[in-house]
């Protein structure tokens, strides 16, 4: 059942007109980041070659895309989680689906799989596009793989509290405000701690992708991602099924 949910969603985004707006939009604006740092890249060139041990074009050019890749997908995966349960919700039809017979977790689990199915394909062609770059130079495919998992990892993040806060409101427009205003704390609270602070890092998914943007798998950053992804999908299979019981 859950895949027959997550087929269902992942088929009604890619049959939105909307969805490919924003893919096109997503790859100019992507494309246009990566040829720039191509660009930058090419300028100090002559003087990377005097340096021992200099950046190749992996962690010039990657790197840096990949990380403002999870800035978008920060601000881009509300928009999706909106609808999931908030508009289901307004339109009445998440009632015919919760009185079907199917558990609260499966509803939560297919709908996080088909948007993480889709948002996939996001991560997908961004790696296709650095992976271009093996046409002139030799690639450092492990950072590349690694900033691909990371991101991948954080996006699941996005979309775990996404759907969650989505469980919480009939209004789709309310659950993306929402689910943009607290990422937008948790980046917040990152970014303004100071570096002793670690209990701040640690309660921010954006610190935990940065040891995979430069190419370290840390078991502490897997299991945190896994745990916040686990949290929310609970917290929303719990509202549901309080949703099921008192109506």
């Amino acid at each position: 059942m859950i895949f027959i949910i997550a087929a269902k969603e992942f088929r009604s985004l890619c049959a939105m007109p909307s969805t490919w707006l924003i893919l096109g939009a997503l790859q100019f604006i992507f494309a246009w980041f990566f040829l720039a740092r191509i660009d930058a890249f090419l300028q100090v060139q002559a003087q990377l070659a005097q340096i021992a041990n200099a950046p190749g074009a992996t962690l010039a050019v990657a790197t840096p895309l990949f990380g403002t890749i999870a800035l978008v997908m920060m601000m881009l995966v509300p928009i999706f989680t909106m609808r999931m349960l908030a508009e289901e919700r307004r339109n009445q039809t998440l009632t015919l689906l919760m009185t079907a017979p199917v558990s609260s977790m499966h509803i939560v689990l297919g709908k996080f799989f088909g948007l993480m199915l889709f948002l996939l394909l996001i991560i997908a062609a961004a790696t296709l596009m650095v992976l271009t770059l093996a046409a002139g130079t030799q690639l450092d495919t492990g950072l590349l793989l690694t900033n691909a998992l990371g991101l991948l990892l954080l996006t699941a993040c996005y979309a775990a509290l996404g759907l969650y806060i989505s469980s919480l409101t009939a209004q789709p427009v309310v659950a993306a405000i929402a689910a943009l205003a607290t990422l937008f704390g948790l980046w917040l609270v990152d970014v303004s701690a100071v570096d002793s602070d670690n209990s701040w890092h640690a309660i921010a998914p954006t610190s935990h992708f940065l040891s995979f943007n430069v190419g370290l798998i840390n078991s502490g950053d897997v299991i945190f991602f896994l745990l916040f992804c686990a949290a929310f999908l609970l917290l929303a299979s719990r509202r549901l099924h309080n949703n099921r019981i008192y109506g």
